[in-house]
């Protein structure tokens, strides 16, 4: 990734996830990277046709110069209708994730009533990971909480830290929501760590992706940690901005999402005199 040179040769890449710019399309997704200065783009396959058509996303990579990092697979309740079975999602994913040239597809662990994709999705994942020579890296979700109780929503478990998963990707807003210690968690999984969500949130029931540093959780530490021990992955903003009233509004979120990445990692602040230069 000729985007990457930061100085230094291990540098950890931050991209940025078109999840942050919902509901604008993925195109938007690029072109906010491009002018904010990110590394790549993680792209959510969602109802968006272009987030399902690899040539249509290689020619927006090309276009403004940055590389796709990650494909999230289409496994959240809203992209039910994507793809068909739960297992094509996952293989389709994995498919596009070659075409496009990168090595991570994120998923969703399944819901508790996927009965036999739940019951095999370990085992699946791996074996799929080996067929198309990717890193398939499970997220961290939270507990659903009905009426004041704690819901089973997740199979085999909403937290991946006891599960037998080769790759997994760690969210900070799903954390926070889940009442979880993002930096012991990373410390935790060692090497298993492929990918990472990062946001912040203030541990209420509401999933918010807020931008790092306004929340509870431990997200300077947890990037200075990640430089420290040569994180090998990438970090991926993935903030909330659907309720912005502005595009300044969008812009500005984005900005200190990166520039807060980018200071707890050690790397060098990119101004706009410096983006694609």
């Amino acid at each position: 990734m000729e985007e990457l040179s930061q100085g230094k040769d291990t540098a950890v890449p931050v991209a940025l996830s078109s999840a942050s710019v919902y509901p604008l399309s993925v195109h938007d997704a690029f072109a906010a990277a491009q002018e904010v200065g990110y590394d790549g783009v993680e792209v959510m396959v969602t109802n968006n046709a272009t987030s399902q058509n690899a040539h249509a996303l290689l020619e927006l990579s090309h276009r403004y110069r940055k590389p796709i990092v990650s494909i999230h697979a289409p496994t959240l309740l809203l992209t039910q209708q994507v793809w068909g079975t739960a297992w094509n999602k996952i293989e389709m994913s994995c498919r596009m994730a070659r075409e496009v040239g990168c090595g991570t597809v994120v998923v969703h662990p399944p819901f508790r009533w996927q009965g036999n994709y739940a019951g095999k999705f370990v085992a699946g994942i791996r074996e799929l990971a080996e067929m198309y020579q990717v890193r398939i890296a499970v997220e961290n979700m939270f507990p659903w909480r009905v009426r004041g109780r704690e819901a089973v929503g997740y199979a085999p478990h909403w937290d991946p830290r006891d599960q037998d998963y080769d790759d997994v990707t760690w969210d900070f807003s799903h954390a926070s929501t889940a009442g979880s210690n993002s930096l012991d968690a990373i410390k935790g999984l060692g090497p298993r760590l492929r990918h990472v969500h990062l946001s912040d949130g203030l541990g209420s029931r509401r999933d918010g992706h807020l931008v790092p540093g306004t929340g509870n959780q431990p997200c300077a530490e947890a990037l200075q940690y990640l430089a420290a021990t040569g994180f090998d992955g990438v970090v991926v903003a993935e903030i909330s901005t659907r309720r912005v009233r502005t595009a300044g509004e969008r812009q500005q979120r984005l900005e200190q999402t990166l520039r807060f990445a980018r200071q707890h990692l050690g790397l060098p602040l990119v101004g706009a005199s410096d983006k694609d230069s």
